[in-house]
């Protein structure tokens, strides 16, 4: 690294919707320099570089890999590239910001976190709800006690039309690897065990379903992907799942691309304690008080993590600020979707703890 005290050196790897998001954010660090952007598509490469003053646009990734003067990459691209491509990287010395989910199964996502941790790199997953000022607001209230001890969780991201472009990537289970589950339903997973300071599930039931996608209803618009009218919509557009945790606490997962619901779209978590409950979006908190039960609402302001999650992963790799996504809690994650799956597909409860 040219100057490891000051500047980081990055490439973006995919300049779709997501890769466009990183290079905004990256732009909000004065020590972030976006040397080079990675695109397919010689349509959107240079029109995206062009949009954000990146200096120069490549076709092929691994031109990127090979260069001295790239530090770290940043990869946004389709699930089914996420581990082989950061595997690429790490062995190139380069550290890692990666999309979720980590992989498409928990055995890449353990190779991955064995790779970086050997070689000495940084390794992180963007799990971009759990560094939400809301998100960081309650968890200082469970630290300080508020909800007293939290026993059960309910957490989910619903939408009642959001597909992401059905023949899309997104809607090809050889792709995308899964879902509603796999796109949105993550954040919500991520975002509840990291309120309840455990990653250590012990048994997972799960359902998905795949209703309204295959009948061509609850599209959205999200993507730049290409769209191929003949794909079969072959993921769930909803999932479900009761997670029990070696603590003894449960939590309940819903995701959904479409469904019939009264809210658009609802992205929240609810955590119930002993002394209080707390539920966001808006953030509130419900607990006894001396004149009747209380209803707070609480603002929500950012604790002690950059709320850019591009900006924290520069200061991680700057050896400013340990990761705000330890890698094991990401490979958790993994685990736990493909038990989502592997449970849903069997009818049986998948163990997890040997």
């Amino acid at each position: 690294m040219s100057s490891p005290s000051t500047t980081v050196n990055l490439a973006v790897i995919g300049a779709g919707a997501i890769g466009i998001a990183q290079l905004r954010d990256l732009k909000a660090h004065a020590s972030a320099r976006v040397v080079a952007l990675a695109e397919t598509s010689a349509e959107r490469g240079p029109a995206v570089a062009a949009q954000w003053g990146v200096p120069e646009w490549v076709p092929d990734y691994r031109t990127l890999l090979a260069r001295a003067d790239v530090d770290a990459v940043t990869i946004a691209l389709p699930n089914h590239l996420h581990a082989p491509i950061a595997l690429e990287a790490l062995r190139a010395g380069k550290h890692v910001l990666l999309e979720k989910p980590m992989a498409t199964n928990a055995s890449d996502a353990t190779e991955l976190m064995h790779e970086a941790t050997t070689r000495g790199l940084k390794l992180m997953v963007g799990q971009n709800a759990r560094f939400a000022p809301e998100v960081q607001t309650a968890r200082r209230l469970i630290a300080e006690g508020a909800l007293g001890e939290v026993y059960h969780a309910k957490t989910a991201w619903t939408r009642r039309a959001g597909i992401p472009r059905i023949g899309s990537w997104f809607t090809q289970k050889k792709f995308a690897g899964g879902g509603s589950c796999y796109d949105i339903g993550v954040h919500g997973l991520d975002r509840c065990l990291h309120l309840m300071g455990e990653f250590d599930v012990v048994s997972v039931s799960g359902q998905t379903y795949s209703k309204l996608g295959p009948l061509g209803q609850g599209a959205g618009t999200w993507g730049h992907g290409d769209i191929d009218p003949t794909a079969v919509f072959d993921v769930d557009d909803l999932a479900v799942a009761l997670l029990k945790l070696r603590s003894g606490r449960s939590v309940l997962l819903e995701s959904s691309w479409a469904a019939h619901q009264e809210d658009a779209d609802f992205n929240g978590t609810q955590l119930f304690g002993t002394a209080g409950g707390l539920i966001f979006p808006p953030l509130r908190l419900f607990r006894p008080g001396k004149y009747g039960y209380s209803r707070e609402q609480v603002e929500a302001t950012p604790d002690f993590v950059n709320p850019n999650r591009m900006a924290h992963f520069v200061d991680v790799v700057l050896g400013r600020v340990e990761s705000y996504v330890p890698l094991a809690e990401s490979v958790a994650v993994q685990r736990i979707l493909d038990a989502i799956y592997a449970s849903a597909a069997t009818g049986r409860e998948v163990r997890l703890d040997g």
